[in-house]
């Protein structure tokens, strides 16, 4: 499918189809910079230098998996705090089917599938006069795992980049038009998928992950009572990331 059927069966108004790129990220804040509209889609068979929150680098193999980032202009910051949160709340009922396995949600940005990472969100703001001008919204879905990569999940074989493409755009999309803090409904929906619940956690600090608040703060309940963060990533005490 070329990127003109693309865009009309995702009922977006352009979508860029990149061999090879850096970070689809950065493609989506150029385009974002010349006026592109909300909706428009970049996607890349392959990335030299994709990134994660911290600044973490990666390389994403040609068509081991699905690499995108959408551009939205939401004309206001409400809901833009906890939009991480709310679209892997979208996304993992989409990816959920095509994992064969239950899709559950590590606070601020992964999905896990089983016990290994299925993918990550990661959402990056442009301001113009204390105003969201457009966010990009990147996500990388693990379609075949990296071999060399032992926490690393993948999709049933034989899953088609297209059709997990179709399913998560709208998904997303709809995450992205959503304002205000979680809901209750999304707050129950991450409680049910929460990867960290009851674990034992050694950042963002000492203690047991308790769930979140509907502002998107991780709970944790420590030596010293109930402490709220919102910053950070979330370690547990076997000393490394969860796998």
């Amino acid at each position: 499918m070329d990127a003109d059927a693309l865009a009309a069966a995702l009922a977006v108004p352009r979508v860029v189809l990149m061999p090879r790129v850096t970070s689809t990220m950065d493609e989506a804040h150029r385009l974002g910079a010349e006026g592109a509209p909300g909706g428009t889609l970049v996607v890349a068979d392959e990335q030299t230098a994709g990134r994660g929150r911290g600044g973490k680098r990666w390389s994403s193999e040609q068509e081991r998996g699905l690499w995108m980032t959408l551009l939205e202009r939401p004309g206001t910051a409400s809901g833009l705090d906890v939009l991480s949160l709310r679209l892997g709340l979208h996304a993992a009922p989409v990816l959920e089917p095509f994992s064969g396995a239950p899709v559950r949600i590590k606070w601020p940005n992964d999905l896990y599938s089983g016990s290994r990472k299925l993918a990550g969100v990661l959402v990056e703001a442009r301001w113009r006069e204390q105003k969201a001008d457009w966010v990009a919204i990147g996500i990388g879905v693990n379609i075949v795992p990296p071999p060399e990569v032992e926490t690393a999940a993948g999709l049933l074989p034989g899953t088609r980049r297209l059709a997990v493409l179709l399913a998560l755009v709208p998904a997303l999309r709809a995450a992205a038009t959503a304002r205000g803090p979680l809901t209750p409904a999304e707050l129950a929906e991450f409680d049910r998928r929460d990867f960290a619940r009851d674990r034992h956690c050694l950042k963002p600090a000492v203690g047991v992950a308790k769930g979140i608040t509907n502002d998107g703060a991780l709970i944790i309940t420590g030596e010293y009572g109930v402490a709220h963060y919102r910053a950070g990533s979330l370690e547990f005490a076997t000393g490394v990331e969860a796998p």
